[in-house]
């Protein structure tokens, strides 16, 4: 067993209705003037101001900024730095999904120390604390109320950066069911696939722990035995609630056994073609599992069991198998087939031919190879190999 060691230091609340704790929350972080950041749906619907009317029941003053788009930019980060350090708030409050958690810890990180989010790419770069965050996820997908991780994209390079340091983690972090109730059946597919990966990532990492391994196992066990049962009825409360804790356990679990060649690829396929992050791994994952397979060393067969409603036992499992249930799973929740569709469906300039993708495979796959995640992926790869793999998931 390889040394390892973990720590979970977040105080964390779980339960449907939970959102009306957040006056509680804020007063035990000490805090003022929230500055809340979100996502111009929340603010539609209302939320953004709910969350606002609960801190002004104990005093608390805040402010928000709402302008987060999909896959957020250098240029968004430093908006929303500008628009904190104008309001003279003491803490912030993360609020939506993968989007809006990564701004707010970039804020954080900003508004502290300085500079621009881009100097502190890479690990451990944060210096030390950032502003005081509380997360509250809307999404069961990014995992991010609970991982020391920023990802922004750098639009001048094509480029998702990303930033990873346990000073990102927020100190509170609050999971109520309630707020992912009225996703559309999309979202609720690409968040709750991109959950399930990240546990699936973790779990075959060989940074894997037996820490990590339990997080990323009942991860799966969750997300797997109720993905479907969530799109199909965002309405399911008892889907809902495991969707949101098992996408909590991944999250967990990779904060501590990184991921893998799937997250890896992935950036690069919604920097270059802005195809969500959820909808471009969960194309790429069945390719990734495919290639794995010549590594796997027993685990395939926890993660098919998790995933395929027709159980399978060690004497008749084929790690092939996996990848047939991952299709089937895809297919049930309405992922695209392959790479060309959902670049396509995410294009806003007309259609995408084949070969203007084949374009920038090369530059895709330099990419991918900077990320850290390539280098704990079970089965080790070369460029030329991640090239191989955006071909075959074309």
């Amino acid at each position: 067993m390889n040394t390892f060691n973990f720590s979970v230091p977040q105080d964390i609340t779980v339960g449907k209705g939970s959102l009306a704790k957040l006056p509680e929350i804020a007063k035990k972080l000490g805090g003022s003037h929230a500055f809340i950041i979100s996502g111009p749906h929340l603010a539609k619907m209302g939320l953004v101001e709910k969350a606002a009317d609960y801190l002004k029941t104990v005093d608390i003053k805040t402010d928000a900024f709402t302008e987060i788009e999909a896959n957020p930019s250098v240029a968004t980060v430093e908006k929303a730095t500008e628009k904190f350090k104008e309001s003279g708030a003491d803490f912030i409050v993360a609020f939506g999904g993968g989007s809006p958690m990564d701004v707010a810890k970039a804020v954080g990180v900003v508004a502290k120390y300085g500079g621009s989010i881009t100097e502190y790419e890479g690990a451990h770069k944060v210096p030390g604390p950032i502003i005081p965050l509380i997360a509250i996820p809307t999404t069961a997908g990014t995992g991010s109320e609970v991982t020391a991780f920023s990802v922004i994209t750098d639009h001048s390079r094509d480029y998702k950066l990303t930033v990873f340091s346990y000073e990102l983690l927020p100190a509170y972090a609050i999971l109520d069911a309630e707020l992912i109730t009225t996703a559309p059946a999309s979202v609720a597919a690409a968040c709750g696939i991109d959950a399930f990966i990240h546990a699936e990532e973790a779990y075959i990492s060989t940074a894997a722990s037996p820490f990590s391994d339990a997080m990323a196992e009942k991860a799966m066990a969750l997300i797997g035995k109720n993905i479907r049962r969530f799109v199909a009825n965002r309405g399911d409360m008892e889907a809902a609630e495991a969707m949101m804790v098992g996408s909590l356990f991944a999250g967990i679990a990779f904060s501590f056994a990184r991921l893998g060649n799937v997250h890896a690829m992935s950036h690069p396929v919604s920097a270059f073609f802005n195809v969500p992050h959820g909808v471009a791994n969960a194309v790429l994952l069945p390719v990734v599992a495919e290639y794995n397979a010549l590594a796997d060393h027993g685990r395939y067969l926890t993660i098919y069991n998790d995933i395929s409603p027709v159980p399978a036992y060690t004497d008749d499992f084929e790690p092939m198998m996996l990848v047939d249930a991952i299709h089937s799973l895809c297919a049930d929740i309405g992922i695209p087939e392959n790479l060309t569709i959902a670049i396509n469906q995410a294009s806003k300039t007309g259609e995408v031919t084949r070969e203007e993708i084949e374009s920038k495979i090369e530059a895709m796959a330099v990419d991918a190879m900077k990320s850290g995640n390539i280098a704990v992926n079970p089965r080790s790869s070369r460029q030329c190999d991640i090239e191989m793999l955006y071909k075959i998931a074309l």
